[in-house]
């Protein structure tokens, strides 16, 4: 498994990749700017958490490390990482339905909350990372 040692970098594809699942104590990196964005990552073993200009983006809980986000109008991709089952809360658009694949095998759709939160249950744990896409109805 690999964790992101640097909190969080830019990938040559454009995506970022972030999380540390492997801290014992939590550890921030503030002001990461990705083209015209300013992130926050907040990580370690209990919690991972991205915000986007003070916007919640993605929380894991047990921390994960993630690969690849990938964010578009209509899709959220990345692949997660980490030593256990997650629970994965994405920040989307309020009362929105979205089909969720989860390694490449529909998981079925679900509907954002007012506050345009998705939350999903990934299995983790494996030697491969879990691929996540979320994709706009």
């Amino acid at each position: 498994m690999s964790v992101i040692s640097e909190l969080i970098r830019t990938e040559a594809d454009g995506t970022i990749s972030f999380g540390d699942y492997t801290l014992a104590s939590k550890t921030k990196k503030e002001n990461f700017e990705h083209g015209a964005d300013k992130y926050k990552v907040k990580t370690f073993r209990e919690i991972t958490k991205l915000e986007c200009n003070d916007m919640f983006v993605y929380e894991s809980v047990p921390g994960t490390a993630v690969s690849g986000l990938d964010i578009t109008e209509n899709e959220v991709s990345f692949k997660v990482e980490g030593p256990e089952d997650a629970e994965i809360t994405l920040g989307l658009c309020d009362s929105t339905e979205y089909e969720v694949f989860i390694n490449n095998e529909n998981a079925g759709t679900m509907k954002t909350n007012l506050g345009g939160k998705l939350t999903l249950s990934v299995e983790l744990g494996a030697e491969e990372p879990t691929a996540v896409r979320i994709v706009k109805k």
